[in-house]
């Protein structure tokens, strides 16, 4: 439940964010009879995400075994390679996503109200997948889909309290700050989902080493358990995991979280003269 929550807050925040400003900048500039196609726009890319989503619990369903076991795997890498781009691009351009909304919206504006549609659409819709997709590779190793569509909720519902208190100036916070943070939680998320599309290739007999294990930890940490359930949850940490899913999630999260603390040379350089 909480990696899920963590993904509909991050994807979710991201988003609100991204539709406050839009609002913002049409209300201020007195466009306020072009709010409707931004929120067509919006409605539509929440739409397509939805679809999404079910398009690929529909597809996953209808397989193989096999087939089914090579559709997680392929689910679970590509949701890894999403969030890891999302997570340093969110990191370099956060500080000028509102000018350049702003600016493109305004270009839009030029265009004609197809445009401010198709300009809300895309603003969103981009994040909009990336929680679908992210959320479905999650969630492949639950034993229930009940306590991640809560969480995924709770995470949309809290990311959009915030933005709608960031667009009232109710709520200030550091969003250089927030965005670390929950990166650097995602990051291991990304990891979990990387060590289960691994195990997903060893069961659809794509790698070797499926019997192999790292380690049997299932005596002490219970699979049944409520810390099992956590580590499996929000690490995809297993009590009998493979070689090779280790072997992955190690490879994946040392360089990862070393690249995402290490120090921009933009905040470097700017330090003697701040």
């Amino acid at each position: 439940m909480f990696a899920s929550y963590l993904i509909g807050l991050r994807e979710g925040l991201e988003a609100t964010l991204v539709v406050s400003v839009l609002v913002a900048f049409l209300v201020k500039s007195d466009r306020k009879d072009k709010l409707p196609q931004v929120w067509a726009g919006v409605l539509a890319a929440v739409a397509l995400s939805v679809g999404f989503g079910a398009l690929l619990t529909f597809t996953a369903a209808h397989l193989s075994h096999t087939g089914q076991e090579l559709f997680d795997a392929i689910t679970s890498l590509l949701a890894v390679v999403f969030v890891t781009w999302m997570i340093f691009w969110m990191r370099r351009a956060a500080r000028a996503l509102s000018g350049e909304l702003r600016g493109k919206l305004a270009g839009a504006l030029e265009m004609g109200s197809l445009a401010v549609v198709v300009m809300a659409f895309l603003a969103v819709a981009r994040e909009g997948l990336e929680t679908a997709l992210l959320f479905f590779a999650s969630v492949q190793g639950a034993t229930t889909t009940a306590q991640p569509l809560i969480g995924i909720s709770l995470g949309l519902l809290t990311s959009i309290a915030i933005g709608y208190g960031l667009y009232r100036s109710a709520v200030r916070i550091n969003l250089s700050t927030f965005f670390k943070w929950t990166g650097l939680l995602l990051i291991l998320v990304a990891a979990g989902i990387s060590k289960y599309g691994v195990h997903d290739l060893q069961e659809a007999d794509i790698l070797p080493g499926l019997s192999a294990y790292a380690f049997d930890i299932s005596a002490a940490v219970p699979a049944d358990s409520w810390y099992g359930a956590l580590l499996a949850g929000l690490l995809n940490i297993t009590p009998q995991p493979t070689v090779l899913e280790m072997v992955a999630w190690a490879a994946y999260l040392i360089p990862t979280l070393a690249f995402f603390l290490r120090t921009p040379r933009a905040q470097l350089a700017s330090a003697p003269a701040a």
